[in-house]
């Protein structure tokens, strides 16, 4: 196991280039990643016995899944851990009964299962595997047969699964899950594991057995992008009976539905427009829903990633460190502000604003509850307010006012330029009701749009993205603007988000931010007709060097 989840974690970023949307936060990779990391910590601390290692990966795996791809993948390291704690020998036959009851729990778990994805290619290594085992073929001809016929299942996935024909690639849930039978056969025979980066066919088979004529995505995570907007997940107590009724249920609401586990408690996921309808069907059933996680699919980032690989994330990528601070030594007043920002000089100009706790995150770098936590309860209010400034942190963010004594509020901004204009009306001597009124309307008073740089080909209601392309994003409808010149891009998303009627522009600059775009733009904007005023800030955030506000 521990060697799968190496093997998983150094592929991450082969798997999550084949993803649909094409901001640079493609997830399938981390997903699974993320859910063998709680399998390995649950085994870790068990007793050195099967039953024991087994009841492990079955409990990690349903209480760490992340994204349509993790829950799947936790439902078939159940049935293989289910079927192994049967019998210690671990035999040919042993091995192709686990991953048919693998397969049969990964179909069993999804509503509407869909051929050309993970299940597919689980289930085609399984058939070849009990039909190896039926000639008497030993363990280790029994996984290659099961590896092979999972390339091949993998390869014609594209022809299944039409988004991934248009897309030119395979399904990432399956080529991560042919990583485990590379690990089965490393583990027993030696065989030498794929090298990540390389164009090898477990992670992109199609680079060798089709033209690609434009390189797009898909994967296990995908969804169209125009249709459900959020992934839904939680863990769910709820009577066995009652789940068949829970899934039609989510059914009726949403799509990409995976619900696993078994004797009261259930790992869930949907894809869905309607976040509290997703959980009043469990409400409505008896369930007890926790551990709500919600992701903003337009974005595609998950919605809670824990600190260490926040860290992970902004070593790799560079990225500055905003620690978390609570304002020691600050006065006492009525309603504090907490606000999460993600780069130092968006943290100083909120300090500047009198924002007494920061919390560092953002996209792709989402704090925990507990961060949240920390600092709600070290700044000097008993009343708090807390400005998210994503739309994956507000489900979080909403948690923490039953998580202490303080009275906590939130004002659901989702970037953060809605948080500057959010933090000109705030009052520190005014109660949390009176705040979240008016700094909601401020808020709520500001289109947002964000340009970075398109990190995979796709394409958008406004025409096909290319690798490297500038793509101007705004705020709750998705890409408006692609173009190959950063300058071009940034002034035609500005005038959209202008109108007719702004009058303010703030222009909020990353750490990859060009000056000579940010002087042209200005230049531009002085020159209109009706010539907005224009306030620039350094915010030295990563990934999106270009953030917009207009008044």
């Amino acid at each position: 196991m521990t060697t799968f989840r190496d093997a998983v974690h150094a592929h991450a970023g082969g798997l999550n280039r084949l993803n649909v949307y094409p901001v640079p936060d493609g997830d399938t990779g981390t997903n699974m990643a993320r859910t063998l990391e709680a399998v390995v910590a649950e085994m870790e601390s068990a007793e050195e016995t099967l039953d024991a290692t087994c009841d492990a990966i079955s409990h990690g795996s349903l209480m760490g899944a992340r994204g349509n791809s993790g829950v799947i993948l936790s439902q078939i390291m159940r049935g293989i851990a289910s079927t192994m704690k049967e019998q210690a020998e671990t035999s040919g036959a042993r091995f192709a009964e686990a991953l048919t009851s693998a397969a049969a729990g990964a179909y069993r778990a999804v509503l509407k299962p869909i051929e050309g994805t993970i299940l597919t290619v689980v289930r085609e290594s399984a058939d070849a595997a009990r039909a190896a085992a039926a000639d008497g073929a030993s363990l280790v001809e029994v996984i290659s047969a099961a590896r092979e016929a999972g390339r091949d299942a993998l390869e014609r996935t594209p022809e299944m699964l039409p988004v991934l024909a248009d897309a030119g690639v395979v399904d990432a849930g399956g080529a991560g899950y042919l990583l485990l039978l590379d690990s089965a056969m490393h583990v027993v025979d030696g065989s030498p594991l794929p090298e990540p980066g390389e164009p090898d066919p477990v992670i992109l088979p199609l680079q060798s057995s089709m033209t690609i004529t434009e390189s797009r995505v898909g994967g296990a995570d995908t969804v169209d992008v125009a249709d459900q907007r959020f992934e839904v997940m939680y863990l769910c107590e709820l009577d066995d009976e009652r789940i068949e009724d829970f899934k039609q249920g989510w059914g009726q609401i949403g799509d990409s539905i995976v619900v696993v586990g078994g004797e009261g408690m259930w790992n869930c996921h949907v894809h869905t427009n309607d976040i509290g309808a997703a959980i009043e069907v469990a409400l409505e059933l008896g369930g007890r829903p926790s551990r709500i996680r919600v992701t903003d699919l337009f974005d595609e980032v998950e919605a809670e990633h824990e600190r260490r690989e926040a860290e992970m994330t902004q070593a790799e990528r560079g990225a500055p460190h905003v620690p978390s601070r609570a304002g020691s030594g600050q006065p006492r007043v009525t309603t504090a502000v907490v606000a999460v920002s993600s780069g130092p000089g968006l943290a100083d100009l909120f300090s500047a604003l009198r924002v007494q706790g920061i919390v560092s995150g953002g996209q792709t770098l989402n704090p925990s509850t507990a961060e949240l936590l920390d600092v709600v309860e070290h700044v000097n209010a008993d009343q708090v307010v807390i400005l998210p400034n994503n739309s994956n942190i507000i489900p979080v963010a909403e948690q923490i006012d039953a998580l202490t004594s303080k009275v906590v509020k939130v004002v659901a901004t989702r970037t953060m330029p809605q948080a500057l204009a959010a933090l000109i009306s705030y009052d520190p001597e005014a109660d949390a009701v009176e705040n979240v009124a008016s700094m909601s309307m401020a808020a709520d008073a500001v289109r947002t749009g964000e340009v970075t740089q398109a990190v995979r080909s796709s394409r958008s209601d406004v025409g096909p993205v290319s690798e490297g392309d500038w793509i101007g994003i705004v705020k709750g409808d998705g890409i408006a603007v692609v173009g190959t010149d950063p300058l071009d891009v940034c002034s035609r998303l500005v005038d959209q988000l202008l109108g007719d009627d702004g009058e303010l522009v703030t222009i909020i600059t990353g750490i990859d931010a060009d000056d000579q775009v940010v002087a042209s733009l200005l230049s531009a904007l002085r020159d209109r007709t009706l010539a907005p005023e224009v306030e620039v800030h350094h915010g030295g955030q990563p990934l999106y060097p270009y953030l917009f506000g207009v008044e």
